[in-house]
């Protein structure tokens, strides 16, 4: 779409929102904090510039429509993907964590509910061998950073007044236990070790840590941690994109919600599915060991 037909569009679909509002072009112009030469100008055939990112998301905010579709680049009115006048915060270096940011952020929402979508295993369930055989190629200071996190976020989540929720899928789980994907090289005895530990840490968190299981064939997430009403971090690798505004926090709390509600494993049926999961583990050593006996003879 060239310019022109953008600015024309705008114009268009600025003029119907203003049109649905029922307001005067004055009172419209104040609501959205223009001025009303400014609002004149845009619905003027003659101009032919786009308006500041910051006015077109003011407008959008104000009456509840997709900044894309006002400039015409969806058909749908509906708010997805919009530019808000509050821009994410990029949180980078979170591989080190020096700054013990996530320390900092659990502090500042003590009294909430934190919600916690892991980007593998739920880190404060992560055994030591885990964690080395995750980070293993990442520096040598790496692990030993990531153990102080862990062991941090197990001793956070043991105190009295924390309420913290973890969501995965079921398929990252059973990934892990069946030695797939990232998982491939990681000894049996260490899956069969991992899954012990987190079998004695569900049961001892619960209820302060409730994990959820969902069907990743019907659901999806990003690694994500909403610090209550506070904060949201979105993880995508090295860096956080940190929300403050209600509105993003809102929404990816509605999106966890989604995804608890689509949760076919529940926080006291987990223990089950891990000792079910472990079971299977010793069978096929067992099957294993009988198969390579049977072939020596």
């Amino acid at each position: 779409m060239d310019r022109r037909r953008t600015v024309e569009t705008f114009r268009e679909r600025l003029s119907e929102v203003i049109e649905r509002s029922g307001l005067s072009r004055a009172r419209f112009a104040a609501k959205a904090g223009l001025d009303r030469s400014t609002l004149s100008q845009l619905l003027s055939g003659a101009n032919d510039r786009l308006p500041r990112a910051e006015t077109i998301a003011a407008i959008a905010e104000q009456e509840q429509v997709s900044t894309d579709w006002l400039l015409g680049l969806v058909q749908e009115e509906k708010i997805g993907t919009n530019i808000l006048s509050e821009a994410p915060e990029i949180a980078r270096g979170a591989s080190s964590y020096s700054d013990e940011r996530l320390a900092r952020w659990r502090a500042e929402a003590v009294g909430y509910k934190i919600r916690y979508v892991p980007a593998s295993l739920p880190d404060l369930l992560k055994s030591e061998e885990i964690i080395r055989f995750e980070y293993r190629q990442q520096g040598s200071n790496m692990p030993a950073i990531r153990l102080e996190q862990a062991e941090a976020r197990l001793a956070y989540s043991r105190r009295p007044e924390t309420d913290l929720e973890v969501c995965s899928s079921l398929q990252s789980i059973e990934g892990f236990a069946r030695g797939q994907g990232m998982w491939e090289k990681l000894p049996v005895a260490e899956r069969k070790l991992q899954l012990s530990w987190m079998i004695a840490l569900v049961d001892e968190l619960y209820p302060t840590l409730r994990w959820f299981l969902y069907d990743g064939l019907e659901h999806y997430s990003a690694p994500v941690t909403i610090f209550g009403p506070t904060r949201a971090a979105v993880y995508i690798g090295n860096m956080y994109f940190v929300f403050n505004s209600t509105e993003h926090i809102r929404a990816l709390t509605q999106h966890f919600d989604n995804l608890i509600r689509g949760a076919i494993v529940q926080p006291p049926d987990v223990p089950q599915l891990l000792k079910r999961l472990l079971k299977e583990l010793e069978e096929k050593e067992v099957m294993a060991t009988l198969q390579g006996g049977r072939g020596q003879r």
